[in-house]
């Protein structure tokens, strides 16, 4: 049981990371060495000075409700860490981490909103037919799309999770 335990931990960890990388990072939406769009930024390559030039992303509600999503799946599931953390110290022995487990599968719910709504509305969210036409989507976007089954996962295991023994505090 403390392997298990050991593997939901890093498990959560990692994507946790992962997550955190998709939200932050400036490629979901990628024209190779010309121009990225991520969820907060659109940066185009400049040639003449050899750096990328970034400006906020378009007003669009698409594109606010994937940002918010995506920010919403990050809180939750920081904050199902911490409740995991909270309960692995003061839960008595044999107790459930019923908790955790929601805040994971939520967070996954929300990240699955995300990837689905910029999946089928990126035409709408980019606003730029050159960008329709010669991108593809980014790694972040891909590793949103990773991060939906781990969530999910993660939290069905600690629903499934029983504390066992009792820890030293």
């Amino acid at each position: 049981m403390a392997f298990l335990l050991m593997i939901v931990t890093v498990l959560h960890l990692v994507t946790l990371a992962m997550l955190f990388i998709a939200t932050m990072e400036k490629s979901w939406w990628t024209m190779e060495f010309v121009e990225n769009v991520d969820l907060w930024h659109k940066c185009s390559y400049d040639n003449s000075t050899d750096t990328w030039l970034c400006a906020s992303a378009s007003e669009n509600e698409w594109l606010h409700s994937v940002q918010a999503l995506m920010v919403l799946s990050v809180v939750l599931s920081s904050v199902s860490f911490l409740v995991f953390l909270g309960q692995l110290f003061t839960m008595s022995r044999g107790g459930l981490f019923y908790f955790t487990g929601i805040c994971q599968i939520f967070a996954g719910l929300a990240a699955f909103a995300a990837v689905l709504i910029y999946t089928f509305r990126r035409e709408d969210i980019l606003q730029e037919p050159l960008e329709k036409l010669q991108g593809h989507f980014g790694y972040c976007f891909i590793l949103a799309w990773v991060c939906v089954p781990l969530l999910f996962i993660s939290g069905v295991l600690y629903m499934h999770l029983r504390k066992k023994g009792e820890t030293a505090a």
